[in-house]
């Protein structure tokens, strides 16, 4: 079996265009959109969800009302602002040291809420606050450190694993696709990513199909990484601009660390020839193989707003580069170079 992963150095380059019209030229293959930080592949491909799962990761901070004492330790501690007091009277005098009324007494200090609960319950009974003082943790805040579970006095904090997204298996028209969507502000995109290829191998294993086609990440970080580690060919989509020839040089080196063989394809090439063949060249002196061009043709926009690929819209122009780029991905898939089994 073999994964050939499409990625470019930076977003916008037109990859999951190419993804999208490779779906409609491979046969016996599996797809696979791995950009779940902005997934965009449904959108032409329009699949048909046939199962749906949660994706759980890391961990946040949730206050059990019916336990918390209101001393504000967490709201005290908490770095990254995600705790903040719905009701009663204002407590942050407990621990705010430039208040203009402190008198150095150490009270605070020798009441600290991690050796002395009761006492707090002390100070706010002395100090008249009868209003019950209430604590909510923003879950797009916070970041799951576990701090203010540690510190909480009457560990009234629970700290279950975080709902982070989803992923589906679902059906298009060009055969099964897995894919998912990252939660708002969700970590650990990585580890997602890593649960779709696993997917779509085994999808394809128990289909007998012998390609998964991905759709990866832009860029040279986690998720990117995570895509094309052991994938039998890479293909790199660039555009002939000098920011473009730059991320390609980034994303290149990025598969020569692993040793994963990769392709070049400048995308929109006839808007600056020159640096279209500066990038081939220097793709080249970093192994990776120029293997197309695709000009620049609005049909492209206009087979987006359809709901269809390229390929699906015209026949000619922009469509036969595409053909013209599978026919040379198809026999680097097939040579000795590509020969990463990942199953």
């Amino acid at each position: 079996m073999k994964e050939l992963v499409v990625i470019s150095g930076k977003g916008g380059t037109g990859k999951t265009s190419v993804v999208a019209a490779f779906a409609s030229l491979a046969s016996h293959k599996v797809l696979a959109d791995c950009d779940v930080d902005a997934a965009d592949l449904h959108l032409v491909l329009a699949p048909e969800i046939r199962s749906r799962h949660e994706f759980r990761s890391g961990h946040e901070a949730v206050i059990r009302q019916e336990a918390c004492i209101g001393c504000g330790a967490c709201l005290a501690n908490c770095r990254f602002g995600a705790i903040r007091q719905t009701s009663g009277s204002d407590i942050t005098w407990m621990f705010r040291s430039s208040a203009g009324d402190c008198n150095d007494c150490d009270v605070c200090l020798r009441s600290c809420p991690l050796r002395a609960a009761d006492m707090i319950k002390v100070m706010k009974e002395t100090s008249g606050d009868s209003a019950r003082v209430t604590l909510e943790i923003d879950p797009i805040l916070c970041e799951g450190c576990g701090v203010c579970v540690d510190i909480c006095p009457a560990k009234a904090i629970d700290f279950p694993e975080r709902l982070s997204g989803e992923w589906f298996i679902s059906d298009t028209r060009y055969g099964p696709m897995v894919h998912a969507r990252l939660g708002v502000a969700a970590e650990n995109s990585g580890k997602l990513v890593s649960i779709v290829r696993q997917q779509a191998r085994q999808l394809a294993k128990d289909n007998d199909k012998d390609l998964v086609l991905i759709d990866g990440p832009p860029g040279i970080g986690c998720p990117v990484i995570a895509t094309l580690t052991g994938a039998s060919l890479v293909l790199i989509v660039t555009e002939p601009t000098l920011s473009g020839q730059h991320d390609l040089t980034r994303v290149a080196e990025l598969a020569r660390h692993f040793r994963i063989p990769a392709a070049v394809c400048v995308n929109k090439w006839d808007l600056n020839p020159a640096m279209s063949e500066a990038i081939e060249a220097s793709a080249s002196a970093l192994g990776a193989k120029p293997s197309g061009r695709i000009r620049y043709d609005r049909a492209v926009t206009a087979a987006q707003v359809a709901g269809k690929n390229v390929i699906e819209y015209t026949n000619d122009g922009v469509s036969q580069d595409i053909k013209d780029l599978w026919i040379n991905i198809e026999s680097l898939l097939g040579s000795d170079d590509s020969s990463n089994d990942t199953v």
